[in-house]
């Protein structure tokens, strides 16, 4: 496996970072609004293959740089983000400082931003994740643990009753099996795509068995339950990559494409353009919150494309999605072909 594009990889991406918006931008509207709109139910239904599905697609092409020397590895999975997690954190105190203001004072927000840096801050605690993730899985890699082993940990740690009220704790027992599994299951992942491809029929009877289990499980109040949630998340991770397959050999679904090479870029940036759309939607109040929380999805989706193209036309603004050469470790610069955006 290449580290260029894949079509279905992208695609798959795509869908996870729109249900991840949605979740966002439903919640956000229906906190505001003080009631649920029909949009709930979807974001209800993608709860147990959401993030899993995201964090085993960040690990699918973990065995291409997993051998790497320690200090460009660090570079590329640590330093990376590390940037924009700091650059983007920053910006969005920066946008809600009036109101951390005014709920705790100005000492309270300071003390918060600098919590901030060991205490994963809003939508952002993702991109704080992977590289945790990524250290781990090298450290267990050059010291030989087998990954049987690795798997067998993060499954129970999933299973786990952990509650901390530390997202760096809570999430990664939550999340890291996920994230191990497409690393060390990759080719099998990769196999799958394309034996979907090939298997429409019997894909989509998965894909209508897993939706209506899936969609029972969650009605029914069990799909947070030990195991459960973690064959749920196997099983959604499964069917979005079959989902994807299907879609990239029955259509060009570009925008699905696009969006998921993009992923980083609408995950950093989608905050504002949610929040101002929903502010004044809901100040109008011609629509039903569920059309509201529709239509605050779509554009925080796609502003952060907006910005990105404006970027790429006015060649300005880049350091908020590309690394400034100050911002790689000495040495590491050049050392392979610069990123375009987030890795």
């Amino acid at each position: 496996m290449g580290t260029s594009r894949v079509d279905w990889v992208d695609t798959a991406k795509g869908i996870c970072i729109i249900f991840v918006v949605m979740m966002h931008s439903v919640l956000g509207v229906e906190a505001a609004a003080g009631k649920t709109g029909w949009m709930h139910a979807v974001v209800a239904f993608a709860a147990p293959f959401r993030m899993p599905d995201f964090f085993l697609i960040s690990g699918l092409f973990l065995a291409n740089v997993i051998t790497r020397d320690w200090k460009l590895y660090l570079d590329r999975k640590v330093v990376h983000f590390a940037y924009f997690y700091v650059l983007w954190m920053t910006i969005q105190f920066a946008v809600k400082a009036p109101v951390f203001v005014g709920d705790m004072g100005v000492a309270g927000t300071l003390e918060f931003y600098l919590t901030s840096f060991i205490q994963p801050f809003g939508t952002l605690w993702f991109i704080y994740m992977l590289p945790v993730f990524f250290v781990v899985s090298k450290l267990a890699h050059d010291w030989r643990v087998p990954w049987q082993v690795m798997l067998a940990a993060g499954a129970l740690l999933q299973m786990a009753p952990i509650h901390t009220d530390w997202l760096l704790i809570d999430e990664f027992a939550s999340r890291f099996v996920f994230f191990y599994a497409g690393y060390i299951f990759a080719p099998q992942i990769f196999a799958l795509a394309a034996w979907a491809r090939e298997r429409i029929g019997i894909s989509l009877g998965y894909l209508l068995i897993w939706g209506i289990v899936n969609g029972g499980l969650v009605a029914l109040g069990w799909s947070a339950k030990p195991g459960v949630a973690l064959a749920l998340g196997a099983a959604g991770a499964g069917a979005i990559i079959l989902t994807s397959a299907l879609l990239v050999k029955a259509a060009r679904l570009d925008i699905l494409r696009h969006c998921g090479e993009n992923s980083i870029v609408i995950y950093l940036a989608f905050f504002f353009p949610m929040g101002v759309t929903r502010v004044i939607l809901l100040k109008l109040g011609l629509l039903d919150i569920g059309t509201v929380s529709l239509i605050v999805t779509a554009v925080a989706t796609v502003s952060p494309m907006v910005l990105f193209w404006l970027i790429r036309r006015t060649n300005k603004g880049w350091f908020l999605f590309r690394r400034p050469q100050w911002a790689y470790l000495n040495g590491t610069f050049g050392r392979k072909a610069q990123a375009q955006a987030a890795e």
